[in-house]
C-alpha cells in the first residue's frame, strides 16, 4: 500500500480512506440523485425524467418475472457506468457531489446484495430441492403476470382467480394423492415447501424495504444519512478488489475536478446547460495617439484583468446581501457533435489528473482564435438552491486581425425532475365502510406485495452474476455522454424565481468583463471611445428580460 500506485495518469499515493460525503449548502440535487438508488418504482418511470436532449433507455429482458425495479436497475446501472473497468470519460455534475451518489448506489447494492443472500437459501432450501413444485409456481405467477399487464380492469380479478384456484387444486392434491410411499411424500413437499419458502421470504423483503424506504425519505428530507462501504476500504495489501474500488472514487472525483468541457451544438455545454443569451463587444483597436503605437498585449492579458475583477463581484456598496461567492474558473471547450455519444478527454505533459495546466490554457487563449481546436473560455458559475440551479457566465477574448471581441455567454441547468424529489408514500386502498358503505375509508397495503416476493426471490439467485440476470430481466442504458446532473436536469425558465437568479446575473457580469477590459485598453494606448459607446449599448441591451435559444442559429 506505502507503493504508488498509477492508474490512467492519476497518482493515487494518499492510503486507503473513504471520501467524506456531502458539502454544507449543496446537497439537495446530490441526494435526489442518490434516493433513485433505494426507490421501489417501476423501472420506466425513469424515462419520464429525461429532459427533451438525454435520453435513457430500457431494455426488456426475456423473462418479465425477472425485470428490475427503479433502484435496482438505476444502483447498477450508475456503478458500472461510473466505476466500471474502462469505462468512457464522464461530464461534470455541476452542483452535485457524483461520489455521493455512486457511495449510495454502492450501499443499495450492498443491502440488496446480503438480502439476495437469505433469498438464496431459502430458493435452495424450499425451491431447488422441490424443483418440480417450483416451476409450476413460478409458472403461475408467469402466467398471471403476464394476464395483469393487460389494460381490461377485468385482468386483475382473473389473475387472482387463476392463482386461487391453483391454490385450491394445490389443496386437492394434497388430500388425495395418485400414489403412494416416498414420492407421495416428496410431492407433498415439492407443493407445500415453496409456499412455506415465500412466507420466510416475505419478512425477509419486507424487512429490507423498510430500511431501503428509510433510507430514501432520509436522503429527501435532509437528514443525509451516509452510505456504509466498508468495501472500499481495503483492510491489508492483499486486498485488490478494495484498491480498486478506492482507486475508482478517486479517479471519478478527480475527473469531477477537470477544466475541460464539451460543447454539443444545440445541446450547449454538457453540464453546465444551453446557452440562453450571448452579447458581444467587437471594435477596432486603434491607438489613442496618433503619433504613438499601441503597446503589444495578448488576450490573455485582457482575461487576466477580467478575472481578477471577477473576484469582486460579491462585494456591493450597500449591504443588501447580493451574490454568493462564486467559482471562477478557466475552462477549455472541446467541440463535439450533437449527436455524440463519447467524449475524449485532452492527455499528454499538459495534463494533471484530468486538469489542463495553465501554461496549456494560456496558449489556448492567445493561439487558438480560428479554424479547429479547443477554444479558450473564463468562467464565472453559480451553484444555487441546494445544488438546484447552475448559473454559468462564460467569457472569451479574440483578436483577428485590427478587431478585439469579448463576448459573454450566459448558461443555466435547471433543477432535476421532480421523480427524483418525490418521497416514499405508504401503499393503500380505498375501501367502503362497514356501515357508511358510501363513504370510503383508505386501508394500508402490504409494502411487499405477493408478486414482489417471488419477483425477487426468483432473482435471487441470478444476482452473483449480472450479465446473465440483466439477459433474463432487462437493463437500464443510461443516457451519453453521461453525467449525473445534466442527464435529469430540467429547465429553469419554468420556475419563476429561478429564471429570474440567471437573468439578473448578466447585466453586472458584463458591466465588469468590459470595465476590466477597456481598463486593459487604456493601460495599453488604446482609443476605447467605440469600446465605451458600445459597452453602454450592450448594458441596455442586456436588461431585455427574455431568454432566448442562442445556440439555435435560424439560417
Amino acid at each position: 500500500m506505502g507503493a504508488e500506485v498509477a492508474f490512467d495518469g492519476f497518482d493515487f499515493t494518499p492510503g486507503a480512506q473513504v471520501p467524506l460525503s456531502g458539502s454544507a449548502g449543496q446537497t439537495a440535487a446530490t441526494f435526489a440523485l442518490a434516493s433513485a438508488a433505494y426507490r421501489d418504482n417501476a423501472v420506466e418511470e425513469i424515462l419520464k425524467a429525461d429532459n427533451d436532449w438525454h435520453k435513457s433507455t430500457v431494455k426488456p429482458g426475456k423473462i418479465k418475472l425477472f425485470a428490475p425495479n427503479l433502484g435496482e436497475a438505476f444502483a447498477r446501472a450508475v456503478q458500472d457506468r461510473m466505476l466500471g473497468v474502462g469505462r468512457k470519460p464522464l461530464i461534470q455534475s455541476f452542483g452535485t457531489e457524483p461520489q455521493v451518489v455512486v457511495e449510495h448506489c454502492l450501499a443499495a447494492n450492498r443491502i440488496r446484495r446480503e438480502r439476495d443472500n437469505w433469498l438464496s437459501a431459502v430458493m435452495v432450501l424450499c425451491g431447488l430441492l422441490f424443483l418440480p413444485g417450483l416451476l409450476v409456481w413460478l409458472l403461475v405467477f408467469q402466467i398471471r403476470t403476464q394476464i395483469a399487464k393487460r389494460e381490461d380492469k377485468r385482468a386483475s380479478a382473473l389473475a387472482t382467480t387463476l392463482l386461487v384456484a391453483v391454490g385450491a387444486l394445490a389443496v386437492l392434491f394434497l388430500i388425495r394423492m395418485p400414489f403412494t410411499g416416498f414420492w407421495a411424500w416428496y410431492a407433498r413437499a415439492a407443493i407445500l415447501l415453496p409456499v412455506v419458502g415465500w412466507l420466510w421470504a416475505k419478512q425477509i423483503c419486507e424487512r429490507t424495504a423498510k430500511d431501503l424506504r428509510d433510507r430514501w425519505d432520509s436522503l429527501l428530507s435532509g437528514g443525509g444519512i451516509g452510505a456504509k462501504i466498508p468495501e472500499a476500504v481495503p483492510g491489508s495489501p492483499g486486498e485488490t478488489a478494495a484498491e480498486r474500488l478506492r482507486q475508482s472514487l478517486a479517479r471519478l472525483t478527480a475527473e469531477q475536478q477537470s477544466n475541460s468541457v464539451f460543447y454539443a451544438g444545440p445541446k450547449g455545454i454538457l453540464g453546465m446547460g444551453t446557452r440562453w443569451g450571448a452579447w458581444q463587444l467587437a471594435e477596432d483597436l486603434v491607438a489613442r495617439d496618433a503619433d504613438k503605437e499601441i503597446h503589444p498585449f495578448r488576450s490573455w492579458d485582457v482575461i487576466r484583468s477580467i478575472h481578477d475583477q471577477l473576484r469582486m463581484l460579491e462585494r456591493g456598496p450597500l449591504n443588501t446581501g447580493g451574490f454568493p461567492a462564486p467559482s471562477i474558473k478557466h475552462w477549455v471547450v472541446t467541440p463535439i457533435g450533437e449527436n455524440a455519444k463519447a467524449v475524449s478527454r485532452p492527455a499528454g505533459t499538459d495534463v494533471d489528473a484530468y486538469t489542463i495546466k495553465t501554461h496549456a490554457i494560456q496558449d489556448i487563449c492567445n493561439k487558438q482564435q480560428f479554424g479547429s481546436g479547443d477554444r479558450h473560455y473564463l468562467g464565472v458559475q453559480w451553484t444555487l438552491w441546494d445544488g438546484q440551479l447552475i448559473i454559468t457566465m462564460l467569457i472569451t477574448v479574440t483578436v483577428l486581425h485590427e478587431t478585439l471581441r469579448i463576448e459573454v455567454t450566459g448558461h443555466a441547468l435547471g433543477p432535476v425532475n421532480p421523480l427524483f424529489t418525490t418521497k416514499p408514500e405508504a401503499p393503500t386502498k380505498e375501501v367502503a365502510k362497514a356501515v357508511k358503505f358510501w363513504e370510503t375509508r383508505k386501508v394500508n397495503l402490504p409494502l411487499v406485495t405477493t408478486d414482489e416476493v417471488v419477483r425477487l426471490t426468483a432473482r435471487a439467485p441470478f444476482t452473483w452474476y449480472p450479465p446473465f440476470l440483466n439477459w433474463l430481466g432487462g437493463t437500464l442504458t443510461l443516457p451519453e455522454p453521461f453525467g449525473l446532473r445534466h442527464a435529469w436536469a430540467d429547465q429553469p425558465w419554468r420556475h419563476r424565481f429561478m429564471a429570474d437568479d440567471a437573468l439578473r446575473a448578466a447585466t453586472p457580469v458584463l458591466r465588469v468583463v468590459h470595465a476590466a477590459a477597456i481598463r486593459v485598453l487604456e493601460e495599453n494606448g488604446v482609443n476605447t471611445e467605440k469600446f465605451g459607446t458600445r459597452s453602454a449599448f450592450l448594458s441596455t441591451a442586456v436588461q431585455d428580460p427574455m431568454p432566448r435559444k442562442a445556440d439555435l442559429y435560424d439560417a
